[in-house]
């Protein structure tokens, strides 16, 4: 949410009616979220100016740990060098330390490809956004779960019912510090995330929603302590339940 935000903001910096703007004091101090979208809180230190040029050696981007080589335009002017400044520092001070954390697996390489692609200005900000757009498109849609095996057959829905809440085992990245609280599709995805851990015995598709419109679902170590509740759903995996009166 917080790169895409940005790269959505970088955008409109790219092609704003007063030309593109460059961010000269690029710092993550500089931002703030409001309402799930990233804002510049001070914007003293923009410049619309683009460096002037009479050939390309006059284009060098400099970075501490990188430099890029640029054209020098007809009209004198290093070809979108604002814009680029602008995608270096989001990959610098966002993208490394966001993009590889938190994505399903299955999304992970095209996270990779925008980390690459950015870190190289491969891509500009046009390319960059489309690339985010992509997977926001396949995460919410859920097409990346395609060709999966159907998990939910392997659990025992009941209908009416949730468990305790309370403190239980933690995984990552939880929304919950008490337990594991994570995003999913469907109750299809929940049970695949429930197979790979070794504490899941059960797991319940919550009414609670991420910005992107998923429901929470919570992993459970038990299954035992159920309470009425006529809105909810709660799955056991069978073979927990083996053996066991429901």
């Amino acid at each position: 949410q917080i790169c895409l935000s940005l790269v959505k903001l970088l955008f409109y910096l790219a092609h704003s009616p007063l030309g593109s703007i460059a961010l000269l004091d690029f710092q993550p101090r500089q931002f703030v979220m409001v309402d799930g979208n990233l804002k510049v809180t001070d914007m003293d230190d923009a410049s619309t100016e683009e460096l002037s040029c009479k050939e390309d050696n006059d284009c060098t981007l400099d970075f501490p740990t990188k430099s890029f080589p640029l054209k020098c335009s007809v009209a004198g002017k290093c070809e979108g060098i604002n814009e680029k400044k602008n995608l270096f520092n989001a990959y610098r001070y966002f993208f490394t330390y966001l993009l590889p954390h938190s994505a399903p697996p299955a999304l992970r390489p095209l996270l990779s490809d925008i980390l690459n692609a950015t870190g190289d200005l491969q891509y500009g900000i046009n390319e960059t956004l489309r690339a985010f757009e992509k997977v926001l498109h396949l995460y919410k849609s859920g097409l990346y779960l395609q060709k999966r095996p159907l998990l939910l057959k392997d659990y025992i829905s009941l209908k009416g019912f949730r468990t305790v809440e309370g403190e239980d085992y933690k995984c990552w990245p939880s929304y919950s510090h008490l337990g594991c609280l994570l995003s999913v599709h469907s109750a299809e995805e929940a049970a695949a995330i429930c197979n790979s851990q070794l504490q899941c015995q059960s797991f319940i598709v919550t009414q609670h929603r991420t910005w992107t419109g998923r429901p929470l679902a919570s992993f459970q170590s038990s299954w035992t302590d159920l309470i009425p509740d006529t809105n909810a759903v709660v799955y056991i995996k069978r073979s927990a339940s083996s053996g066991e009166r429901l």
